[in-house]
């Protein structure tokens, strides 16, 4: 018996194929992105990827290297991978982080989720970090799936107080993800929060992790003061 996983694979890459050879896609068309063709196929992004692979690696399609992102503080860039809270200690900066809450929640209080994204409970994360002087700069809410070891942490609390780690310890390793950025202006419950006033403008960033077999790591949505925090964009491969 075939395996599912290569079957649902193989009929994305034939259903391509087929459109390629048909003229429906001629050369130099733009694929969709990975978000739509999970959608039009009804298969998670890791298969996409890897029909996408497959396809390449016959040569019928050509792959380009994407944009990337990455956070900075104070010009310092930040390594998603071993954590924001170690990357700023890293830095030397003295930023202390606040845990305000860990709470078992349902899909619908997780913001701005991805649709693809299929979970029905989640474990939130919510975060604040300070500056020296004592000011808020920053206010994350961090979703995690509601699986394993996981489930525990609202009794047990954070891996040495580090949500990378305590994802880690679970299995979950983030492999690829997306991030969108924009300018906000915080509202009242926002505002409340970060002790700051109303309509103050702060950077709102919605990070989304997957593993490599497409199901969710980590959606995170941050409000990152503007003074403190950029986003930097990279592009191409450097020769």
């Amino acid at each position: 018996m075939k395996n599912a996983g290569f079957s649902r694979r193989q009929q994305v890459v034939d259903a391509l194929t087929y459109r390629m050879r048909s003229g429906e896609l001629r050369p130099g068309d733009r694929l969709d992105g990975e978000l739509r063709l999970a959608a039009e196929f009804a298969v998670s992004r890791g298969t996409i990827r890897q029909a996408l692979s497959e396809l390449q690696r016959r040569n019928m399609i050509a792959t380009h290297t994407g944009i990337g992102s990455f956070v900075t503080f104070d010009g310092v860039a930040l390594d998603a991978e071993v954590g924001w809270g170690r990357a700023l200690a890293d830095t030397g900066t003295q930023i202390t982080a606040e845990l305000m809450s860990i709470d078992r929640i349902g899909r619908e209080d997780i913001p701005d989720l991805p649709g693809e994204v299929t979970l029905t409970e989640a474990i939130a994360v919510r975060r604040i970090r300070r500056a020296e002087n004592g000011v808020a700069v920053s206010y994350e809410c961090s979703s995690v799936p509601f699986v394993g070891p996981l489930r525990d942490l609202p009794s047990t609390g954070l891996v040495d107080g580090s949500l990378t780690t305590s994802l880690r310890a679970a299995g979950l390793i983030a492999q690829y993800g997306a991030q969108d950025v924009r300018l906000s202006k915080l509202d009242r419950r926002e505002s409340r929060i970060l002790g700051r006033k109303i309509r103050t403008p702060f950077l709102r960033t919605v990070r989304t992790a997957y593993a490599a077999d497409g199901s969710l790591v980590e959606h995170v949505v941050s409000l990152l003061d503007p003074d403190h925090f950029s986003v930097h964009f990279t592009f191409g491969e450097q020769p």
